[in-house]
């Protein structure tokens, strides 16, 4: 018997990359799961389908829009009326640009607080009256090292991840008596989709090559000089759901390679 076994999990931003991994770990677990993100629909149906043979679990897919607050909430419902209960959210999805701030698209900074900050408000709302309802949950949101420092040319990016270790607080602080904790996970750069689609940006914002902001850029922020895996940032959000984390709760835990040490 898994941790999570007769729990079900809802992970946005899942059909790839740290999410997708948290979503694989979380039914490894027991948990049935809902995934959420883009991609073609056989990509999807594809990872949909692996986690139910991989791990004996049920899996749906919402393809609900983060930027949408209604489909939010049927995402949410979406799991209530497939597998009876919302027990562990994940707040997962993300988006980014590069650009300096006279020139930052205000369509660009409308999005990524949509989707990297709005998006999490609205699923935590939808998900929370199910959760007083049983007496337990896990809420986890996955914030950044941008939720505790900043870079230059990421003020969209850097603001959301702020809010969101602010959400964490509060959140955190009003369900503290209903045995449902809400915590955020910090990861450094991570070898993910997301981050290999910046470096384009980045190469032309900074006048660099490739190589030069793999390393003078991504790793030059983290002292281990090493990417953090998708498996460590799953591995923890597990720990999370655990009995053994009851008493964490409104914390901002980092997965840096020591980045916000220094």
């Amino acid at each position: 018997m898994g941790i999570l076994s007769g729990k079900t999990a809802v992970v946005t931003g899942s059909t790839s990359g740290i999410g997708l991994a948290i979503a694989r770990g979380f039914a490894g677990a027991g948990a049935n799961v809902v995934i959420n993100g883009f991609g073609t629909p056989a990509d999807i149906e594809n990872e949909r389908s692996r986690i139910e043979t991989d791990f004996k679990v049920k899996a749906a897919y919402s393809p609900a829009d983060m930027s949408k607050p209604a489909e939010i909430a049927e995402m949410v419902a979406l799991g209530e009326k497939s597998f009876g209960s919302v027990d562990v959210l994940v707040n997962n999805a993300g988006i980014q640009f590069v650009s300096p701030i006279e020139e930052f698209p205000i369509d660009k900074w409308n999005a990524i607080i949509a989707i990297n900050l709005s998006s999490a408000f609205h699923a935590i709302r939808a998900a929370v009256p199910g959760m007083k309802k049983r007496g337990w949950g896990r809420i986890i949101n996955t914030a950044s090292a941008h939720s505790l420092v900043a870079s230059p040319f990421k003020v969209a990016y850097v603001s959301a991840k702020h809010g969101i270790a602010g959400l964490t607080k509060t959140v955190a602080l009003e369900l503290a008596t209903f045995k449902i904790t809400c915590n955020c996970i910090s990861p450094g750069y991570v070898w993910t989709p997301l981050v290999e689609h910046q470096i384009p940006e980045t190469m032309k914002a900074r006048n660099m090559t490739k190589e030069q902001v793999i390393k003078d850029v991504l790793l030059e922020a983290q002292p281990t000089k090493e990417f953090v895996t998708v498996d460590e940032v799953a591995a923890m959000a597990l720990f999370l759901c655990g009995n053994e984390a009851a008493q964490i709760t409104g914390a901002n835990i980092s997965i840096d390679g020591g980045w916000t040490a220094a």
